[in-house]
């Protein structure tokens, strides 16, 4: 899982990177320099545009099976499990909160003020 969560980063990078590339009016990549006259003002905003709706739908496909693996609990070692058992052994407290309970053998306690 920490695979995906670093590969997802990544990607979020490489978003941001061709977005901040592309310009709006048609500009961005395609604009001065002579290597751009070769591929053409149209092609390679198609370009740019095209990887910028992969890496949407890679974040899109990545972040639903981080999600899943995540509440299907897909941990690689057992710590999570162990954790888990070591919680569902702890007695639950009262919900009135009045403390501790005499055991059962003991004798109860009598009120009585009067002494012989």
């Amino acid at each position: 899982m920490l695979f995906l969560i670093i590969l997802l980063i990544i990607i979020c990078i490489a978003l941001a990177l061709f977005v901040l590339v592309q310009n709006p009016k048609g500009g961005g990549l395609a604009t001065g320099g002579a290597g751009s006259n070769m591929f053409g003002v149209q092609r390679t905003g198609d370009v740019l545009e095209k990887g910028t709706w992969i890496l949407l739908a890679l974040i899109v496909v990545l972040t639903l099976s981080i999600t899943t693996i995540a509440k299907t609990g897909g941990s690689a070692s057992g710590v999570d499990s162990k954790i888990q058992q070591q919680l569902d052994k702890t007695p639950t407290p009262s919900p009135l909160g009045g403390g501790t309970t005499a055991p059962a053998n003991t004798p109860p306690v009598t009120n009585d003020t009067t002494k012989k």
